[in-house]
């Protein structure tokens, strides 16, 4: 009969919460990077919409920022039981 040996989990429940919430960074970056409607009409290319601040700063830098709570909850080691 083989006993079960139980490891500790990798992750606990304040590894998971940085994660989401640099998931959600991401996310937010991702959907003010994507903008929204730039133009009513297709052939016409709207400079200043496509290259706005909010493109190709602002979202950029969210997603980056977003990387930092990842790494962290990655590496944070879960608290000892």
């Amino acid at each position: 009969q083989m006993s079960e040996v139980k490891s500790p989990a990798m992750f606990n429940k304040e590894n998971y919460i940085w994660m989401l919430a640099g998931v959600l960074v991401i996310a937010l970056g991702m959907f003010l990077m994507s903008g929204g409607q730039s133009n009513t009409d297709p052939t016409v290319f709207n400079k200043d919409a496509v290259y706005s601040s909010t493109r190709i700063t602002i979202a950029p830098i969210l997603i980056l920022a977003g990387l930092a709570p990842e790494i962290f909850a990655i590496f944070k080691k879960p608290k000892a039981a």
